[in-house]
């Protein structure tokens, strides 16, 4: 089978992916091919394509991908041709227009969950699952922090944790992104570009700071998080949007109240195929109850993927972005 695909044989801009033709195998033992129907577009792709996130080269982008499969390979069970299913990772090389992937990274899909629709939410809310409910543990009454409340996986964030029955405070840059994030249900939304974070954030907690602080942008909002955390508070720093967070001291730590401080990635939590679908079924039943919503603001043609992470880039999408074939 011929499959369209994208590569890159370097680190760069947008522009050093390529895209070639090449011929499928059949899948080896233990994977399936799917013929992808819409494909993810996630801020670590940006990270592997520009080496924030060193890769091998050459390498194939992309983790996250919906579509249908065309063949099973020997020793799969539980899928079969024809089933609709989807991959969030952590294998790269979803930017393609069918890919063979190991059978323990795929999840299967309900005919309620269209394929743009999976594209747009299966690595995004996977994130905001483990996150939320695996890391922090977040518990009901709780006062938590969410930076970039209105971004991909910041409103997905606001939404679950919500739906477990925390206070959300959500920054955002502009008052359009603030009404997002409001939507999405945050209690308290700051325009950090209008507002003091910190002085807003202790005023709302009566002082005290909020037990947990989820950060996505890393290290522009890395003072704000470390002084709007509660005495033995959580940062989640899950994120370089804003640059990496380099030389934390442990005393500054300390300093601010006994902080903890952890920098988790989703393949620590999601090892095991089971893993993947367990998470990705708690992100459909939170879909299907409403508390999370995959607001696809851009579609973009799969091979205009170039344009796409100058868009994401350039903070010129909202929500989720979907390569579309």
């Amino acid at each position: 089978m011929s499959a369209r695909v994208a590569r890159i044989d370097r680190i760069g801009g947008p522009e050093v992916i390529e895209w070639h033709d090449v011929d499928l195998p059949a899948p080896a033992a233990g994977e399936v091919r799917i013929a992808h129907h819409a494909v993810g577009l996630n801020f670590i792709d940006v990270y592997h394509r520009s080496g924030v996130y060193p890769v091998s080269l050459p390498s194939g982008l992309g983790s996250e991908a919906a579509g249908t499969i065309e063949a099973v390979g020997e020793g799969v069970e539980g899928f079969a041709v024809g089933d609709r299913v989807g991959t969030f990772g952590p294998t790269r090389g979803a930017y393609a227009s069918a890919r063979n992937v190991a059978a323990d990274q795929v999840v299967p899909l309900s005919d309620a969950v269209d394929f743009d629709t999976a594209a747009a939410i299966m690595l995004k809310g996977a994130t905001a699952a483990f996150l939320v409910e695996d890391c922090a543990k977040v518990a009901a009454g709780q006062m938590v922090l969410v930076h970039a409340a209105a971004g991909g996986v910041g409103h997905l964030l606001v939404g679950w944790l919500k739906a477990v029955g925390a206070v959300v405070i959500g920054t955002a840059g502009t008052a359009g992104k603030a009404a997002r994030a409001t939507a999405a249900g945050a209690d308290h939304v700051i325009v950090h570009t209008q507002e003091d974070v910190v002085a807003r954030v202790r005023a709302i907690t009566d002082g005290a700071g909020v037990s947990t602080v989820f950060d996505g942008v890393g290290a522009a909002t890395w003072d704000v998080s470390l002084a709007s955390a509660a005495r033995r508070g959580l940062i989640v720093s899950y994120g370089n949007a804003g640059g990496a967070v380099e030389g934390v001291k442990l005393a500054t730590l300390a300093s601010h109240g006994s902080l903890f401080v952890t920098r988790p990635t989703l393949f620590d939590y999601a090892v095991s195929g089971d893993d993947k679908r367990r998470i990705a079924a708690r992100v459909f039943a939170m879909l299907a109850r409403g508390a999370i919503v995959p607001e696809i603001g851009r579609r973009f043609p799969l091979e205009r993927t170039a344009d796409a992470h100058r868009a994401l880039e350039a903070g010129e999408t909202q929500g989720s972005t979907v390569l579309t074939l």
